[in-house]
C-alpha cells in the first residue's frame, strides 16, 4: 500500500511555475499562462488547466468564469509563499530555528568571501 504524503503549503514545481506567471501577469486564462511558460517548456493546454485547477483547489489562486474560460488570479503573494517556504525549510533542516538558518547562511557567505568583512566584523572594527 502506498503511503500518502501530508499536504504541503508549498506548491510542487510546475504549479509554482504557473503561480509565478500569474504574479507577473496579475491575472490570466489558461492560454495566457501556457504562452508565458512556453519560453521554458511546452505544456499541453490540459496540463496547464489541471495545474491551475489544483492551485485553485488549494486556495493559492482564485478563478472566475469569464465567457467560456476561467480567469485565474493569485490569492497568495510571493512574500507569503516565501515565508512558508523558509519556515518549512527551517523546520526540515534547522529544527525549526530560523535563527540557526540565518547563522548558517552568514557562515557560508563568510566562507565564500573571506576577504570581505561581515557586518559584525565591521561593527567590531569601528569599536576598536
Amino acid at each position: 500500500m502506498r503511503k500518502v504524503a501530508p499536504p504541503r503549503d508549498i506548491p510542487p514545481p510546475l504549479e509554482l511555475e504557473c503561480l509565478k506567471v500569474l504574479w507577473v501577469l496579475g491575472e490570466g486564462r489558461v492560454d495566457d499562462v501556457r504562452e508565458a511558460l512556453r519560453a521554458e517548456r511546452t505544456l499541453a493546454y490540459t496540463t496547464v488547466m489541471t495545474l491551475l485547477d489544483r492551485l485553485a483547489k488549494r486556495g493559492s489562486v482564485t478563478r472566475q468564469k469569464q465567457g467560456r474560460a476561467f480567469l485565474y488570479k493569485p490569492k497568495i503573494t510571493r512574500d507569503a509563499l516565501r515565508e512558508l517556504a523558509v519556515k518549512e525549510f527551517a523546520a526540515t533542516f534547522f529544527d525549526g530555528s530560523e535563527q540557526e538558518l540565518l547563522d548558517y547562511l552568514r557562515r557560508r557567505e563568510q566562507q565564500a568571501r573571506p576577504d570581505v568583512p561581515g557586518e559584525a566584523d565591521a561593527a567590531l572594527d569601528e569599536l576598536s
